[in-house]
């Protein structure tokens, strides 16, 4: 009896030995499984949600800022907008005075005037011409009607002498008549070369007339009142004028915000000084810098997932690749990387990417320039 109990105390424990084994293996299988399925859900989230994605934490907010420049000068009448403050295209800015722009307004509308009024007289300066050219072809014409006269004239007192010297020998004639014949004759050779002269003092003045008519229509020809080159370069300095006093007003180019406002009230400012800078925060974009190893898959239009500081990882905006820069940051430095050294070492570089951002996200939760952005671009989508 005591020898069975003994044998049987001897198997009790390699049987709980041999029990605690089979549960440990049972466990570690179960464990191994859990691992396998655990590896091969996450592989299977990886491939179906990760893979083809390349991330990157070096990427920015940007927008093609507007610079709101003074395009005449003058001293500021007033100031409508601080910095920070929030504008629509068109907003009034900065009001400037505009005393000296209103009188070079005034002084072009009297140039325009008298410019008409030149025009008009140059058109009247033609007519009289042209009527001093007509009273100086009847000129002409009464002159040669007196030539012919004259002409005749002579002839007929020729005509007497001849007859009275064919008779003279007879003493039908005295010798006074005879004188008188040939007085007559030259009176009428007088008159008539008297005529020749009138002709020709007529024609010169017509030519002086035509000569100067030429030069009145000249002024005239081809042209109107509305395009004649006098008045319209009177019209063009009114409208510089016009412009300039519009000039006066500066207003928003575009929707933004104002940033690094320069102006103050009663300061003067010349043309072609900057006064402040719009930031249009509805285009803003985000340029994010790759490196040089993961543009293998990158391709324009692929979609980007964005997520900022600014709001955190609650908000995730939604955009695409729209371009890739031609360079990286370090080829156009202002001093540019010389590699060509003993001591070179790797450096693997960055090249900048420009994701567009939807309008719609960013009239929701606008951001700002220079802030930083988490990009993932998802290189599946072609």
């Amino acid at each position: 009896m005591a020898d069975e109990t003994a044998a049987a105390e001897q198997i009790a424990p390699e049987a709980t030995t041999e029990g605690n084994g089979a549960k440990r293996k049972k466990l570690l299988s179960i464990l191994a499984i859990v691992v396998v399925t655990v590896a091969i859900l996450w592989s299977l989230w990886y491939f179906l949600t990760q893979a083809g994605r390349v991330h990157t934490d070096n990427a920015y907010v940007g927008a093609d800022s507007a610079q709101v420049t003074a395009l005449v000068s003058g001293p500021v009448k007033e100031v409508r907008v601080s910095g920070t403050q929030s504008v629509k295209k068109g907003d009034i800015l900065v009001i400037l005075d505009d005393a000296d722009q209103r009188i070079a307004v005034a002084d072009a509308e009297a140039a325009l005037q008298l410019a008409r009024q030149r025009y008009g007289q140059a058109g009247a300066n033609a007519d009289a011409a042209r009527s001093r050219v007509a009273a100086r072809g009847a000129d002409i014409a009464q002159a040669r009607a007196k030539l012919r006269d004259a002409e005749a004239a002579v002839a007929r007192t020729r005509a007497e002498l001849a007859r009275r010297e064919s008779i003279a020998g007879t003493g039908a004639v005295s010798g006074e008549e005879l004188t008188a014949a040939r007085a007559a004759l030259a009176s009428a050779s007088a008159a008539r070369d008297l005529a020749a002269a009138g002709i020709a003092s007529a024609e010169a003045t017509r030519g002086s007339a035509s000569g100067d008519l030429g030069a009145a229509e000249a002024v005239v020809r081809g042209t109107t009142i509305n395009t004649a080159p006098d008045v319209a370069a009177a019209e063009a300095r009114l409208e510089k004028a016009r412009l300039d006093l519009a000039r006066t007003v500066l207003r928003a180019p575009v929707d933004g915000i104002v940033t690094n406002r320069q102006v103050q009230v009663g300061q003067r400012i010349a043309a072609g000084a900057p006064i402040m800078i719009l930031v249009p925060i509805a285009t803003a974009y985000v340029d994010a810098n790759f490196k040089e190893s993961q543009f293998r898959e990158i391709r324009l239009g692929q979609p980007v997932e964005l997520v900022s500081d600014f709001y955190g990882s609650d908000v995730v905006y939604r955009g695409k690749v729209v371009g890739i820069a031609g360079g990286t940051g370090a080829a156009f430095s202002l001093i540019p990387a010389q590699n060509a050294t003993g001591n070179w070492v790797k450096v693997v570089q960055r090249l900048p990417v420009r994701v567009a951002l939807d309008p719609q996200q960013l009239k929701a939760h606008p951001l700002r320039v220079g802030l930083t952005m988490e990009a993932t671009i998802d290189t599946r989508g072609r």
